[in-house]
């Protein structure tokens, strides 16, 4: 997720940089936390801010991949870092090899303000260390002055009426999961019979794709070379900034989502600023101003009144599930659904 954040956000604050205090002089703080993540996951605002309302300083210290601070927090055996920011399929890892906190939730009053449809994933099922901090979502967006249907969900993409008019991104397991879905079944589905019907169906999607790609892929829906496309968080967004009028749809059949966590490392030095901080983030207001910062979807429910309407999640959704690591064998065979479903497309 963190080349989407990158490629959203402006101002973007400089790597490893030490945040000073603005509560007073040296002999005031109160001590330090070591916040890990990327670059440019938090206003400068609300770091400030909370460096000003605890006396703690923040060290703010980045990370490029999942993978690089999985590397380094095991070497640190847990230790090193006081709250980290990382994805989801990561987090499985991360809690497996014991090093992340068990949190204490008499000392997060605001653990209570996530959107349950963020939480219990196969990572973390009964959210015992883990913190949601925003969600990428992939939807469909449609112009409806171009397209002669309501568009609802999935299956709608199989229309007729939408022959070379839909743009896609070109993640192949997303767009194999989206017609798993469409399906009725499991976006992770490996059962190889289900997964061979899967690529069948796809192929039936083919005449109506007329772009499959990764960067910019919102720009064939504004130019009017596409009127249909199913895109990532950050492309929505710049999608609806640039054409308010452009229809958003929350697919009926469910949502395919990524969601980055907040935790506190198991041996963290300093575990009282860490829960400090990770609450001080779960306050309504703070988590609408960090949302809107990096523009990803709200899962701090009690802070989608404050938060753009756009990156809100409406209500009537209840149903999501995340792209997750499945067997070889049926990872095999989406990546010949997707072969020969780009072939098609040709």
């Amino acid at each position: 997720m963190k080349k989407v954040v990158a490629g959203l956000l402006t101002g973007v604050l400089a790597a490893s940089v030490v945040l000073s205090g603005c509560g007073g002089s040296s002999d005031e703080k109160k001590g330090e936390l070591v916040l890990y993540t990327w670059e440019a996951m938090f206003p400068q605002e609300v770091l400030d801010n909370f460096e000003e309302e605890t006396g703690i300083e923040i060290i703010y210290s980045n990370f490029d991949t999942n993978e690089t601070m999985l590397e380094k927090l095991a070497q640190a055996e847990g230790g090193d870092y006081d709250v980290i920011i990382a994805d989801d399929y990561i987090l499985e890892s991360v809690i497996q090899e014991g090093l992340a906190e068990k949190l204490d939730k008499e000392k997060l009053s605001n653990f209570e303000n996530i959107n349950p449809l963020y939480q219990g994933q196969f990572y973390d099922e009964n959210d015992e260390y883990t913190v949601p901090y925003g969600a990428g979502i992939p939807l469909i967006v449609y112009d409806p002055e171009q397209v002669d249907i309501e568009i609802k969900g999935y299956n709608d993409l199989w229309d007729p009426s939408l022959k070379d008019s839909i743009a896609i991104t070109a993640n192949y397991r997303v767009i194999n999961g989206i017609v798993n879905l469409s399906e009725g079944r499991s976006l992770n589905d490996e059962n190889l019979d289900d997964i061979k019907a899967t690529g069948e169906k796809l192929l039936e999607l083919a005449p109506n794709i007329r772009m499959i790609q990764d960067d910019n892929t919102q720009n064939a829906l504004l130019n009017g070379e596409a009127s249909v496309a199913f895109l990532y968080t950050s492309q929505v967004t710049m999608a609806l900034q640039e054409n308010p009028d452009l229809k958003v749809v929350y697919p009926e059949e469910g949502l395919g989502f990524g969601i980055m966590n907040m935790f506190i490392p198991s041996d963290a030095p300093s575990k009282d600023a860490a829960y400090q901080f990770v609450n001080y983030i779960l306050e309504p207001e703070v988590a609408a101003e960090c949302f809107n910062n990096i523009g990803y979807y709200s899962t701090n429910q009690a802070a989608d009144e404050f938060v753009n309407e756009d990156l809100v999640v409406p209500d009537s959704v209840t149903k999501g599930e995340i792209v997750k690591n499945i067997g070889e064998e049926a990872d095999m065979q989406y990546n010949k659904n997707w072969t020969e479903f780009k072939a098609a497309c040709d």
